[in-house]
């Protein structure tokens, strides 16, 4: 019971605070900055309070999923709000590098960083670069499944099944970085024919597309959705927090997200979003995710990866091409495909 209790208690946090104010033109100066956020709420928090601790730099923050903040950006592109957009999965990112939303920098710790983190930097013209990686999958409420005598999903073929009617919950692609990784993951596993063809079978068995790609699994931790689809770390977080949730690393295979971080086109804080940028990849700043409950795996070589995060080794990855699911025409086609094909359909 303690464990549940403590677990309510961060979950009551994490959705009781979505946006951190501060007063119109406040975000002005050489001592502001105004960060667009991504990641769970805690890890944002965290992370300007020590960034702020170390600079003096006072921070604006508003956190939002990742589809959320591309299209806020771009919306925002002939009169840009925010200086900094921190973390969320690495395909929005490179649509708006793509797109001229974002600015080039090359930080002096890219050197330091692991090579799929400077991949993501090149393949952008250095307009983004990563600053952590998880596998995508599944997690599903342990005491639900044996209470309606469900399967136990071990595959993404299994998420699919009659049995599992009404009991799958996943974000929705446009909104949901998360769930455009899952779209693109099963394009990538199965080819988009035979990938259209499971999703429709899976919108049978969707409750609810959620906005955020980790709201999902906080419903099965809640006991309100028997599966949520997310990456492996959100899931590993409601676990660690005390819920009855299962990890599952789908036997197909799965794709995996490079979270981004991207300076915004026309920051009116420049120099304070250079530091921050230079900041957040360092070891230090980046072994904060444990202290947040982000099981993430950092970029940065040195900084310390939670006992707890998904082993990435040992999960059968695909060779996800980010370049080519990171573009725009492919994204917005994609999408477009999936609300027409899928979404649309009657469940």
């Amino acid at each position: 019971m303690k464990g549940k209790s403590r677990f309510r208690r961060a979950l009551l946090l994490a959705m009781s605070v979505i946006t951190i104010a501060v007063p119109p033109g406040a975000a002005l100066g050489e001592g502001n900055l105004t960060l667009y956020c991504s990641p769970q709420i805690e890890w944002c928090q965290l992370l300007i309070a020590e960034f702020t601790k170390a600079t003096g730099i006072k921070v604006a923050m508003t956190r939002k999923s990742s589809g959320e903040t591309f299209a806020q950006v771009k919306a925002e592109a002939s009169n840009p709000k925010g200086d900094v957009w921190w973390g969320g999965t690495g395909d929005p990112h490179l649509q708006a590098a793509e797109e001229g939303l974002t600015l080039e920098y090359r930080s002096p710790h890219l050197g330091e960083l692991q090579e799929w983190a400077t991949a993501q930097a090149k393949a952008s013209k250095y307009r983004t670069v990563g600053i952590y990686a998880g596998a995508l999958g599944f997690g599903y409420n342990t005491e639900l499944v044996a209470k309606k005598k469900l399967p136990e999903p071990k595959c993404w073929k299994d998420l699919a099944r009659p049995e599992l009617k009404g009991e799958v919950q996943v974000a929705d692609p446009n909104s949901s970085g998360t769930a455009y990784t899952m779209l693109a993951t099963m394009v990538q596993i199965l080819g988009e024919a035979e990938a259209f063809e499971y999703l429709k079978k899976l919108h049978k068995n969707v409750n609810q597309y959620t906005k955020s790609g980790s709201s999902p699994i906080k419903a099965a931790a809640q006991g309100e959705t028997a599966v949520g689809i997310v990456f492996m770390h959100d899931a590993v977080t409601m676990a660690v927090r005390g819920a009855p949730i299962k990890v599952v690393a789908p036997c197909e295979g799965t794709g995996y997200e490079v979270g981004s971080m991207s300076i915004i086109k026309g920051a009116r804080n420049l120099d304070a979003a250079k530091k921050f940028y230079d900041w957040a990849l360092t070891a230090a700043a980046q072994s904060l995710g444990a202290k947040a409950e982000a099981y993430q795996v950092p970029s940065n070589k040195a900084a310390a990866t939670p006992p707890q995060a998904p082993k990435l080794g040992e999960i059968k990855l695909i060779d996800y091409d980010f370049a080519k699911y990171g573009s725009s025409a492919e994204r917005k086609r994609l999408l477009e495909k999936w609300g027409k094909e899928v979404k649309s359909l009657p469940q």
